[in-house]
């Protein structure tokens, strides 16, 4: 096969396009276009962090504006079509390829053994949990009877006993659904009463349940390293080589190199190349199109992590700091906050990236948190002074 050479901006507007940046934001934003957005993307990472909004809303915004975030719960808990399981970290996905993970939920590792240790005390409780659930489900885990004493580790994070480790041990398992989660809090049901039976009764072997994450994750990135496309479902770079020759072989994967990349690339062949993207977007620090930093660096060479577990003395950007998309290029950060009480969107430091036109960003930027702010229901934007965008931002915004 003929390996084909892409040049970095080409790669770029692949990469946009196969997350849904090469179209303009709908006027009226409706359940079909939510939908149409986890599907494409193949999965919605959730993240609850509420400095801002939680994570899992900000990627349908970036992509589509303003829409009603209850409808998007609605689709993600209050329907068969999705389900909640563990993909790239823990996610909602489309429920007909949720039988493409369960070859690894009998799986074990860090999580798993930690569980199972917060149950180890309690023998009996793994079947009375499931037992409880069969009989009066959905539930949460406060709503178990005779909780046993708390055993499990207290901190901001995580506030776990016996019963809610027994039913993630159910949930990693495939035992347990996620139904609901008013408030956040997990509403968990029987997954036989969640998924239609002919989802759950379909078998897929491990090898080829492998290659259709890899042509999934393919389909999401456009053009991507094996590290990339392993990194999407959060696969072992060992595990799926073997499977990506094959998918190689068989024409559904094409080699290509871009100009730049230490690394060789894989070409969705039904990717497309836009001849340009005029998008406008702040993106979650969990969004598709910023996950594996590595990739991020070489599609952008832009350097982002997220600072949230790191002493606020030693941050280099700030606390919860979204990159701003501005055409094809991240061209911008800033740490925002939504302070609710007040009723201001907050910007608590901005950053613009070498070599771009600070004027227009700060203008383009400003636009762009006038709308996020509409649609968290907060009355005004306020820039704060930290940051080499900051002033010309705060003009812009007031302007």
């Amino acid at each position: 096969m003929a390996r084909v050479q892409l040049s970095i901006d080409e790669a770029r507007r692949i990469a946009l396009a196969a997350q849904g940046f090469d179209r303009p934001r709908p006027r009226r934003v409706d359940a079909r276009q939510l939908r149409r957005v986890i599907e494409q993307l193949g999965l919605l990472q959730l993240d609850f962090v509420n400095v801002l909004i939680p994570a899992h809303y900000q990627v349908p915004f970036a992509r589509l504006g303003a829409y009603d975030r209850g409808r998007l719960d609605g689709l993600l808990w209050g329907r068969p079509d999705f389900v909640e399981a563990w993909a790239h970290e823990r996610s909602v996905l489309p429920a007909e390829i949720w039988p493409l993970f369960r070859y690894r939920m009998a799986g074990g590792g860090r999580r798993a053994r930690w569980l199972k240790n917060l149950t180890a005390k309690h023998p009996s409780l793994l079947d009375d949990v499931l037992r409880h659930v069969r009989t009066a489900g959905p539930v949460r885990a406060a709503d178990v009877p005779d909780q046993p004493p708390r055993t499990g580790p207290r901190s901001e994070w995580w506030d776990w006993n016996a019963v809610k480790a027994a039913m993630e041990v159910h949930f990693d398992s495939g035992a347990l659904g996620v139904v609901d989660r008013p408030n956040f809090v997990r509403v968990y049901d029987l997954i036989e009463r969640q998924l239609p039976r002919a989802i759950l009764e379909r078998e897929v072997e491990g090898n080829e349940a492998r290659r259709r994450l890899l042509r999934l994750a393919a389909r999401a990135h456009g053009v991507a390293t094996a590290h990339d496309l392993a990194d999407y479902y959060r696969m072992p770079i060992g595990e799926v080589r073997p499977r990506i020759a094959e998918l190689v072989e068989a024409g559904e994967l094409q080699p290509v190199t871009i100009v730049g990349w230490d690394e060789p690339a894989l070409l969705d062949p039904h990717a497309r190349i836009p001849r340009g993207v005029e998008a406008r977007s702040l993106l979650s620090p969990f969004d598709p199109v910023i996950w594996f930093r590595p990739r991020v660096a070489r599609l952008f060479d832009f350097d982002y992590r997220i600072e949230i577990f790191v002493p606020a003395a030693q941050r280099k950007w700030g606390y919860y700091v979204l990159p701003f998309l501005m055409d094809e290029r991240l061209v911008a950060r800033v740490d925002l906050k939504a302070d609710r009480k007040g009723g201001r969107l907050l910007v608590q430091a901005a950053y613009a990236e070498p070599d771009v036109d600070v004027p227009a960003v700060a203008a383009a930027l400003a636009a762009e948190l006038r709308q996020w702010a509409s649609w968290l229901g907060l009355d005004a934007v306020r820039v704060g002074r930290r940051g080499d965008l900051a002033r010309v931002l705060g003009v812009a915004v007031r302007s």
